[in-house]
């Protein structure tokens, strides 16, 4: 039996979504300042693609599960899907905490693994949740009112990198960077710290606030008999349960979806792209670091670790190049949040646009503006010049988070809402695998090992999924799975 929704109004529909605006802060952390840490930590260009597989293997891996889970899961106390985000962001706010104060490579990839598994562990009961308590009329805009908070919560992210820089960096003195009588040898700026600190605040305190001012609807008698039925069954059957359900919807999964993750392949392999080599852009195009300066950089630091003697020039070269890198992160935050601010502004404005002009148009529009951004980056050298293309790339990206899953909702069981969107994360993350285990070969051995390239790269990927996106149907209503 299908539960009737009533229509929600706006405060309760933005109550609801507040919680997002801490997952996204934390994410657009990891989105811009990750990658950077690595590097700062010693990490090479061909080697950032697979420090980032934690984000897929997690998103593979826990998103559908958790998806499936909590479609069985119901407390008169707690809900459905609340308990499942508000312990992603408890454990993902202890990670931010963490973080900065990373001092091995390895510590903060491990960092890494724990931060995106609870970041999924919210993120899919939280798509879910927005499902279970709108009717279908107000899905596109629910679901564009979390694409707000998308931008909001990465805007933040990234605009308190390039005002931290901005307020509270100080030049890299002798004996802080490269010493011969200490371990220190290539620091994580103390500005970064703040941000991280920040986003722990944030992670919890808005999860809180929607937990707090959002009731779940009870399941209806038949969902709440099927779930003492399935908590009745013996341990080892409900830990099969999910990996069953999952291949289930897989094998019921309507067109759309499957045209989807066509698109989705080269969407989310080109974003990833974007996220590792937008920086390390930067440094070059920018900021004039050539592959030379690196290696000297490399050879500098290497040489100050094992304690060997560094000419005052060389200790001014690494400096120099130390604080370079520190203003193309910056400069990474302020593209990063500007294009996320363009997402919150425009992000409602899409809503009565796809309704006239049809979801599928909007979608394929937003794919070619995001594709033409990154195809524009690569000559643009003044820092805010470089602002434009991120106003097209803002554009996409709010399509890109809202719209599929509200075409998506509208073809998908009720019951099952949460392993089927857990089905579309996985179409989301087994790009960023893909790109992840192929994208170091590519870069150095067809690209040069030039970030740039990397860049280019990723826009024309963009086109081609645009091009894909003409492909999508939304069916009519006795076309829906029934299951």
């Amino acid at each position: 039996m299908k539960i009737k929704k009533p229509a929600l109004s706006f405060w309760q529909i933005w109550n609801m979504n507040v919680g997002f605006f801490g997952i996204q802060f934390s994410f657009g952390l990891q989105q811009t300042a990750v990658n950077p840490i690595f590097s700062f930590l010693g990490a090479h260009h061909e080697e950032l693609p697979l420090l980032n597989l934690a984000g897929p293997v997690t998103g593979l891996l826990i998103q559908p599960i958790i998806g499936a889970i909590s479609d069985k899961t119901w407390s008169p106390r707690w809900g459905r899907r609340k308990p499942f985000f508000l312990i992603g962001a408890i454990t993902a706010s202890l990670c931010l905490f963490a973080f900065p104060f990373s001092s091995e490579l390895w510590f903060a990839v491990g960092l890494l693994w724990i931060l995106d598994a609870a970041n999924n562990t919210a993120m899919e009961p939280y798509r879910a949740f927005v499902g279970d308590k709108l009717p279908d009329d107000q899905l596109t805009y629910g679901f564009q009112m979390q694409s707000l908070f998308v931008g909001a919560g990465i805007t933040l992210a990234n605009f308190s990198l390039f005002l931290f820089q901005d307020w509270f960096s100080v030049p890299t003195e002798a004996g802080t960077l490269c010493s011969t009588t200490t371990e220190v040898v290539s620091i994580i700026p103390k500005w970064v710290y703040y941000s991280f600190f920040l986003g722990a605040i944030a992670s919890l305190a808005t999860i809180l606030w929607s937990v707090y001012k959002t009731p779940e609807i009870p399941p209806s008698p038949e969902e709440i008999k099927h779930i003492e039925e399935h908590s009745r069954k013996p341990l080892v059957s409900r830990l099969v349960a999910p990996f069953v359900e999952i291949f289930n919807a897989i094998g019921h999964m309507p067109k759309l979806m499957w045209r989807l993750a066509g698109v989705y392949l080269f969407q989310w392999y080109a974003l990833f792209v974007y996220w590792q080599f937008i920086t390390p852009m930067l440094r070059t195009s920018m900021f004039g670091i050539s592959d030379g300066d690196n290696e000297k950089f490399e050879s500098i630091m290497a040489a100050c670790n094992s304690g060997g003697v560094i000419g005052t020039g060389d200790v001014a070269f690494a400096q120099n190049i130390q604080s370079l890198s520190e203003q193309a992160l910056a400069q990474t935050g302020l593209m990063n949040g500007t294009y996320n601010l363009v997402t919150m502004v425009v992000a409602l404005l899409l809503v009565p646009i796809a309704r006239k002009y049809s979801s599928k148009m909007v979608y394929v529009l937003s794919l070619v503006l995001t594709g033409i951004a990154m195809l524009s980056m690569p000559f643009i050298n003044d820092q805010y010049t470089l602002l434009l293309p991120m106003v097209l790339f803002g554009i996409g990206w709010a399509a890109m988070m809202g719209i599929p899953y509200a075409m998506v909702s509208k073809v998908i069981p009720e019951d099952r809402r949460g392993v089927y969107m857990g089905i579309v994360n996985m179409m989301i993350v087994i790009p960023m695998l893909i790109q992840t285990v192929s994208f170091g070969f590519i870069i150095k051995n067809i690209l040069g090992n030039n970030a740039v390239n990397a860049i280019l790269f990723g826009g024309v990927f963009f086109i081609i999924a645009a091009l894909l996106a003409l492909r999508l149907h939304i069916p009519k209503e006795d076309e829906k799975i029934v299951v």
